[in-house]
């Protein structure tokens, strides 16, 4: 049973940082893409920030130059540095992978960033 479990989320003003944290079970976690995705009230989901298996990352042009994505293969983790947060960043954001070419999500962890 795959499993993605967040944590991180909260509440900063804007120009600060957060961590989140994405702890993934019930599959071959190195072997599989992992990242995170967001929604803001309103809009529809989107891709953040995507680390695949072989290490190769994609990021929204939003957020490009401001986040840093990882993943642990060891601890089976995937983590997102969120730097330079803007109003804008304020979401729910969904932990993500992509094992067995079908889309599984965490219940999501809420990033807000005040003004």
């Amino acid at each position: 049973q795959v499993q993605l479990v967040e944590s991180g989320g909260g509440l900063v003003q804007a120009g600060g940082s957060l961590g989140l944290s994405c702890a993934a079970s019930g599959f071959s976690f190195r072997s599989w893409s992992i990242g995170w995705y967001r929604q803001a009230p309103g809009k529809q989901r989107e891709l953040v920030a995507l680390i695949t298996s072989a290490g190769s990352i994609t990021y929204a042009g939003s957020v490009k130059g401001r986040f840093v994505i990882s993943r642990d293969n060891a601890k089976n983790t995937v983590n997102l540095q969120m730097n330079s947060l803007k109003p804008e960043d304020t979401a729910v954001y969904y932990c993500f992978t992509d094992f067995g070419f079908r889309n599984y999500w965490g219940q999501g962890t809420q990033v807000t960033v005040s003004s």
